[in-house]
């Protein structure tokens, strides 16, 4: 039996929505990634040098949202690949630091712009000023949710 819409629980409800519109636009991206040969995070490290120039590799794992294991694998294939190169930071030489290859340079500044254009359609549903709205809607969300965490809100 449907609720009444007096008694939805629109929080739930917004999960829900969210996740949801977060898979069917993820797939997107996922398909537009591989037509490159390349994984998601694959990508992403390369995305992640290409517009902030070199990082440390702690610093790249927070940008694209893996874990450590896996941001070691996966840049482990791209050094492999020739697409990145690793050296130790000149003032702490704990600190690994990552940047693009000319190689990698060369296939990131190829295929991010059809990356782009398939991430705009995929949220073409939207007119650009709902676009911008839920920008700041999902932003302030994030932060909002970050906050609750690191105050050790009960969950």
């Amino acid at each position: 039996m449907k609720q009444s819409p007096s008694r939805v629980d629109v929080p739930l409800q917004l999960w829900v929505v969210l996740a949801r519109a977060f898979d069917a636009v993820e797939r997107h991206s996922r398909a537009s990634i591989a037509r490159f040969e390349l994984g998601t995070t694959e990508f992403g490290v390369l995305e992640v040098l290409y517009h902030k120039g070199e990082l440390p590799v702690c610093d790249v794992q927070r940008r694209i949202l893996v874990e450590s294991s896996s941001t070691t694998y996966v840049v482990d294939k791209l050094v492999k690949r020739g697409l990145v190169r690793r050296r130790h930071s000149g003032s702490d030489r704990r600190v690994v630091l990552l940047a693009l290859t000319p190689a990698g340079r060369r296939l990131i500044r190829r295929i991010f712009p059809p990356h782009a254009h398939a991430m705009r359609r995929a949220v073409a549903a939207l007119p650009p000023s709902d676009q911008a709205r839920a920008v700041r809607l999902l932003r302030a969300l994030g932060l909002g949710a970050a906050k609750r965490l690191e105050a050790k809100e009960p969950v």
